[in-house]
């Protein structure tokens, strides 16, 4: 199984990494004919205006489209759940759109808010250690949306299908429980085919 991460901006290394402890082949994606070779995609944080920019520039908005038209997974982290919302409060215009969530970006205030903790993910035997810097709400969820998880009362990671988002950094910890949980949904859209 190979998974790609696209390698725009944010924690590359960290989540190929994070692939590789969960079992799978991770590869950095800087052009979109690699998504051919993907089994699924992650969209790593970083700052999500600038991500979309980059998508525009160098083709990956209706490449990633495609890509997960075609049902491949989607994993979309902090500001990669910001590029896959449907709707984002504030006015900016919707990157990929994949998603029917809507986002508030930065919700958890500015980086020196930042700050660890133990979530239930539903899904994952045990607690998952979330790193939250800068991090996105998800505001409102769509019916076909599923809640995995939730931080004091608001919405922090969910999923759609093949599609998975979370407001924090799961590849900036040892635990790799949540891409785990992707390679999952991976393979069980590999054995729907």
């Amino acid at each position: 199984m190979k998974v790609g991460v696209l390698a725009l901006q944010g924690a590359v290394a960290e989540h190929i990494r994070s692939i590789e402890r969960a079992g799978a082949e991770g590869v950095a994606v800087k052009l979109p004919e690699q998504l051919s070779e993907l089994d699924g995609l992650i969209i790593p944080g970083g700052e999500s205006t600038t991500i979309g920019k980059l998508m525009r520039k160098y083709g990956f908005i209706e490449a990633i489209r495609a890509f997960a038209a075609q049902g491949h997974p989607v994993f979309g982290t902090c500001a990669g759940l910001i590029v896959m919302a449907k709707e984002i409060e504030g006015g900016e215009e919707p990157h990929l759109a994949l998603m029917d969530i809507q986002v508030s970006r930065n919700a958890f205030g500015r980086q020196r808010e930042s700050f660890e903790t133990d979530l239930d993910v539903k899904g994952l035997t045990q607690p998952l250690r979330a790193v939250f810097i800068r991090a996105p709400l998800i505001t409102a969820v769509g019916d076909q949306v599923d809640v995995l998880s939730t931080y004091k009362e608001e919405i922090v990671t969910a999923r759609q299908g093949h599609l998975l988002v979370s407001s924090f950094h799961p590849e900036l910890t040892d635990d790799c429980s949540l891409h785990a949980y992707f390679l999952e949904m991976i393979k069980s859209k590999a054995g729907a085919v």
